[in-house]
């Protein structure tokens, strides 16, 4: 008899495994009905960008010593939005502040000591390509060139006084003094520093007779950079605009001014810059959606029905049922009465709960099965093992007084009723507490818990 109550033990433990492993096997295929799919016509939103630079301006007063140290700082803050769903073809709108500044020495010719700054304010738009249709989306590193119109203020000013309204005056022999190389008292002057604090207004001096000119004029920029791809919805950019403007007095200088050479062109300036671009309100690209399961290419041992119950083999618990058995969502016969017979064997409906059933569901009564004890002892009858599935606290008679070993002392607590003998029912929970790690016991622990009680 031992072996087969050891055999439904073993057949339990290995349910408790099953069943984690189905769960599993459930949690894999929720993940299989999930799908990430291109938008098909993505709504796309104004793109924010922010940038900061460097200004160099190139007309006709020019750095001496023109580097990166003399070139001024400028910001830029862009919005544009793209015109076709390929993003080949942006729009911007933006908005360039900043100086562009000259700084002229001359050791031969006094007039070319000429400085100025002129703070600029630029409002521009343009239309930029980005190469669509040589560089995939994916792709984390993309060209682009543009072309716009914009208009901008400026005044130039310059530094023409110290600080205690001293006119600077150029010597040649590099230094700046308080009066001119050639005055009578000449030895009596001293040398001054500049302060770089442009201070002048240079339309208001109106030096060369100019008068009140316009200071808001227009150029051309054109742009090339690379972008790089941070994220789906962060770029960062790293560029380069030349504006060609329709004026050549940024710096208060032009052709025609008695004793300053002009180069006869317009002036232009250039801004380097790296800005950050923001997609916070753009459609996402891709999606990720949930198919219905008849959507989905099932491998075909997912979807095979061996024994025709209507449950696939992948979640039938009750393999090989006859044909026309009735089944519940586990794929495993009927048992209404729960006697552990199914309905289509069970000869006798509605058996009492607890009560000990045969094979056909039919009820033993206690004095059957102590006869059937007392004649075989040492041995159970194939078909009568059944009758031992439903048999928890249930004691034979003639041994109810029955006491076996003493539960160890590490067991008792399994014990819960106090009765001194550990019941298939608490053997049962104790390893179910184990497999849930609610247990202090360990694996050998359990392996001796199963023997102690076939002991009992």
């Amino acid at each position: 008899m031992r072996k087969y109550i050891s055999l439904f033990t073993g057949i339990y433990l290995f349910t408790l495994f099953t069943g984690q492993g189905f769960s599993q096997e459930r949690s894999e295929l929720d993940e299989l009905l999930k799908e990430e799919v291109e938008v098909e016509s993505p709504v796309y939103k104004p793109v924010v960008s922010f940038g900061i630079g460097t200004l160099n301006f190139f007309g006709d007063i020019n750095d001496y010593h023109r580097n990166f140290l003399s070139a001024q700082p400028g910001y830029r803050i862009n919005i544009s939005t793209f015109l076709d769903n390929s993003h080949l073809y942006r729009l911007n709108f933006y908005v360039l502040t900043g100086n562009v500044s000259g700084n002229e020495r001359s050791y031969t010719n006094p007039e070319r000591n000429l400085n100025f700054r002129s703070e600029i304010t630029n409002f521009g738009i343009n239309l930029e390509y980005g190469f669509g249709h040589l560089f995939s989306k994916e792709k984390r590193i993309t060209p682009y060139i543009s072309a716009g119109l914009e208009s901008f203020r400026f005044n130039p000013k310059a530094d023409l006084y110290d600080s205690q309204g001293r006119l600077y005056n150029y010597w040649s022999d590099g230094t700046i003094r308080n009066m001119p190389e050639g005055a009578p008292n000449a030895d009596e002057s001293i040398i001054l520093s500049r302060n770089y604090i442009y201070e002048t207004d240079l339309r208001q001096a109106d030096l060369y007779g100019m008068g009140d000119y316009p200071q808001i004029a227009f150029a051309i920029p054109l742009s090339a950079g690379v972008d790089f791809r941070i994220s789906e919805r962060v770029n960062m950019r790293i560029g380069t605009s030349y504006h060609f403007t329709f004026t050549d007095i940024l710096d208060n200088v032009t052709t025609g001014i008695s004793g300053i050479d002009a180069n006869g062109k317009n002036d232009r300036f250039s801004y380097s810059y790296v800005s950050l671009h923001l997609d916070l309100f753009s459609d996402p690209e891709t999606v990720v959606v949930e198919r219905l399961y008849a959507d989905v290419l099932f491998d075909s041992l997912m979807v095979t029905d061996s024994d025709g119950d209507g449950v696939f083999d992948l979640f039938d618990e009750c393999p090989g049922t006859p044909p026309g058995v009735e089944v519940d969502e586990r794929g495993c016969p009927v048992d209404s009465d729960g006697d552990g017979v199914p309905d289509y064997l069970d000869k006798e409906a509605g058996t009492p709960p607890g009560a000990i059933v045969d094979e056909y569901g039919r009820e033993v009564s206690p004095d059957k099965l102590a006869e059937i004890i007392s004649v075989r002892e040492d041995a159970v009858n194939r078909s009568e093992t059944h009758m031992f599935s439903s048999m928890t606290h249930y004691r034979l008679p003639g041994r109810e007084d029955h006491k076996g070993a003493e539960i160890p002392e590490k067991f008792r607590f399994i014990d819960q009723d106090g009765d001194g003998i550990i019941s298939f029912e608490e053997l049962t929970r104790a390893i179910e507490d184990f497999f849930s790690y609610d247990s202090p016991l360990t694996v050998d622990d359990i392996y001796e818990l199963i023997d102690f009680f076939f002991s009992q």
